[in-house]
């Protein structure tokens, strides 16, 4: 049911009971497909009543030790280890995703046109992330993998200088796609819109040390627009505009490229699922 990788590290962190009780667990998402703790309580396969069932369930969920950093981390972290070479580059994908009453903010490495899930937070509101909340699941990253070079990507959501001016003052490349009525200025120019800029399909351009807020005490980064020529007969209604601290145009695009070969299916993510329970664990 869990593969040896899983079965080692489990060990050295869950009692014999409760790495058991995970394993059902896992067997009944597998075979249940639904998160739903009192549809999992009446499957357990326990010779218990079935409120001691979702009693135990939820004990078992709110352990310290299914915390994302004590367990999940030093797994996530071998994976890695197994398939990047210390001081290798690593893309790092922002992304938020709103399912029903639940709205997750996620930080996850790219491999191959995957997404592993690397952090994550249920957010207590509907909508975007603020600066706060994308510098508490990005902290805790950095930490576990500063023995990698990181770019940091996201769309237009993590548009803002402010979170771009926080990466690059510890050394850390990004590409964040900007809204395009964006105000940015050339040097020596005034303020303009990015949506202002001439583009037309199969067109790129890049243009060095811009600024793209009118707030003082930031400083000047690099702007790739590029809008993709149309390809099997289908056409990007507008073009990208990404602000970058990237040296030039082709590697700005070709890393944000990458969030475009994910696997997103979001409804499949085990990390949300786990989550989704853990919250009605809590609740319920």
């Amino acid at each position: 049911m869990l593969a040896s990788f899983y079965q080692n590290f489990l060990e050295k962190y869950l009692n014999k009971a409760q790495l058991i009780t995970l394993k059902m667990l896992v067997w009944l998402l597998q075979n249940q497909k639904q998160v739903r703790i009192e549809r999992l309580a009446a499957t357990l396969p326990l010779p218990i009543q079935q409120n001691s069932r979702r009693r135990h369930l939820q004990r078992f969920l709110t352990l310290n030790s299914l915390s994302v950093v004590l367990l999940w981390f030093p797994i996530i972290e071998a994976i890695i280890n197994q398939h990047f070479k210390q001081g290798s580059q690593l893309t790092i994908a922002m992304d938020r995703t709103q399912w029903k009453e639940n709205n997750m903010l996620m930080v996850s490495v790219i491999y191959q046109k995957r997404a592993w899930p690397i952090y994550w937070c249920l957010l207590e509101k509907d909508g975007c992330s603020n600066l706060t909340e994308q510098q508490k699941v990005l902290r805790p990253v950095i930490r576990l993998l500063k023995k990698y070079k990181l770019v940091i990507i996201g769309d237009r959501e993590f548009h803002s200088v402010e979170l771009a001016q926080w990466l690059h003052k510890q050394n850390l490349s990004f590409v964040f796609r900007q809204k395009k009525d964006t105000t940015f200025r050339k040097k020596r120019q005034k303020f303009q819109l990015l949506s202002s800029i001439e583009i037309y399909p199969g067109v790129r351009s890049f243009y060095t040390d811009v600024k793209v807020t009118q707030k003082k005490g930031f400083g000047c980064f690099n702007l790739a627009v590029y809008w993709k020529r149309k390809y099997r007969g289908k056409q990007d209604k507008e073009a990208w505009y990404l602000l970058t601290n990237l040296p030039d145009l082709n590697t700005a695009i070709k890393i944000y490229s990458q969030r475009f070969g994910i696997e997103r299916s979001r409804r499949n993510s085990a990390s949300e699922r786990c989550s989704k329970i853990v919250k009605q664990a809590v609740t319920i």
